[in-house]
């Protein structure tokens, strides 16, 4: 849709991003030029810890996890740069089992200058997740497994991008940010490659190394050479991907491959 933030496959009407967009739970967080939290709607404060922190009057990132508070200054930086128009960018922040989407823009008085920041993010957890199904019945103290992801979302320019997770080839680590990789080329996301291996399928996917996760239907060719082992995908461009010693046992073992491959690839 030509005005609308996201970009995916064509969907019916009646779940059209607009009409989506429409229906999410918004928060909005007003945040002075000290970066200290003023004022925050009904939804923001149902989704933030605020009664256990009490964020307001406290800097904004306060009451984020450690992983999402550089993401939270940048997007801060981004909003006061004149020469940026800053891009929706997605995190995850400390929602449990839920995923937002957040924006910052920068709030200017008559004369231009710097008032204050507008916090808004969006509940897309339904749309780019998908509920596990599992056992009824869970032992005592075991953890609800976590909603799984059936779209990342990834930015491109002012756009928020939703990637099929099939689609995906492998995903690379950058810092606190990943590289997802299709078919179609690399989409930025500003997911952590922790994030995404949490709540991806770990029948299809597969950490092989602290800076990769790939999708084993994709594997082509299985490399060894003087005792390392890399991995090439299918499709363009070639890409040789290392796989750390603690991963290639179970690599082979969810490729069917298992000791048999091991061995003869020693003789």
């Amino acid at each position: 849709m030509k005005n609308c933030p996201f970009s995916a496959e064509p969907v019916p009407p009646t779940s059209s991003w607009l009409y989506l967009l429409e229906r999410f739970d918004v928060g909005v967080v007003h945040i002075d030029r000290d970066l200290r939290v003023t004022g925050m709607n009904e939804f923001a404060r149902r989704s933030l810890p605020v009664e256990e922190k009490m964020p307001f009057g406290e800097v904004v990132t306060s009451f984020h996890p450690e992983s999402a508070r550089a993401k939270v200054k940048f997007l801060l930086g981004q909003a006061e740069c004149p020469v940026n128009n800053a891009p929706p960018m997605a995190m995850m922040i400390n929602i449990p089992d839920r995923m937002l989407l957040i924006k910052v823009s920068k709030m200017g008085d008559a004369q231009g200058a710097t008032t204050g920041y507008t916090l808004v993010f969006y509940d897309i957890t339904d749309v780019v997740t998908h509920q596990v199904e599992s056992s009824p019945v869970r032992a005592a103290g075991e953890v609800p497994e976590r909603r799984q992801l059936r779209k990342i979302p990834t930015v491109r320019k002012n756009r928020v991008v939703l990637v099929d997770v099939p689609a995906v080839s492998f995903i690379r680590s950058e810092g606190h940010y990943t590289w997802v990789h299709t078919a179609q080329g690399s989409h930025f996301c500003n997911l952590n490659i922790g994030d995404l291996e949490g709540r991806l399928d770990p029948q299809l996917f597969l950490r092989v190394h602290r800076s990769y996760v790939v999708n084993l239907s994709q594997v082509d060719e299985i490399v060894r050479d003087e005792g390392r082992m890399s991995l090439r995908m299918i499709g363009p461009p070639p890409n040789a991907i290392p796989v750390s010693r603690a991963s290639a046992p179970v690599l082979l073992e969810q490729l069917g491959l298992g000791d048999s491959f091991a061995l003869s690839t020693r003789s």
